[in-house]
């Protein structure tokens, strides 16, 4: 299995895993100048914005450790132009991060909300 099917699989799975919890997934992979957001949902009256971190060893770390502060300013800059683009400024935000470790045949699924902030 190549990086990318991995990559999409393990989305896939935390997608799953968030709408047996009540999450509505607006879009996948949403792409702009600055990165990507593997997931935007909304729960209840919040957009969230999901980064999902998959490890299938924790040799160099868990997947977890693994959302360093470059990444999740590349992440808030692109929930910005996502919140701008849909006009939702007025929207409540939130970012999670779904970390997936483990084998793919029993990998243990944790699910961080609100791990890291606009403001820092």
């Amino acid at each position: 299995m190549t990086q990318r099917e991995t990559g999409s699989r393990a989305e896939r799975l935390a997608c799953s895993f968030l709408q047996q919890r009540g999450l509505r997934l607006l879009t996948r992979n949403f792409h702009c100048r600055g990165g990507e957001i593997d997931l935007v949902m909304r729960h209840r009256d919040a957009l969230v914005f999901v980064e999902v971190r998959y490890r299938r060893r924790s040799d160099y770390g868990s997947a977890a450790e693994t959302v360093a502060r470059r990444k999740q300013v590349r992440i808030i800059r692109c929930a910005q132009y996502y919140m701008h683009r849909h006009h939702a400024w007025n929207v409540a935000a939130r970012f999670d991060v779904v970390c997936i470790d483990g084998e793919a045949n029993a990998p243990e699924i944790h699910w961080l909300q609100d791990a890291f902030r606009l403001d820092g």
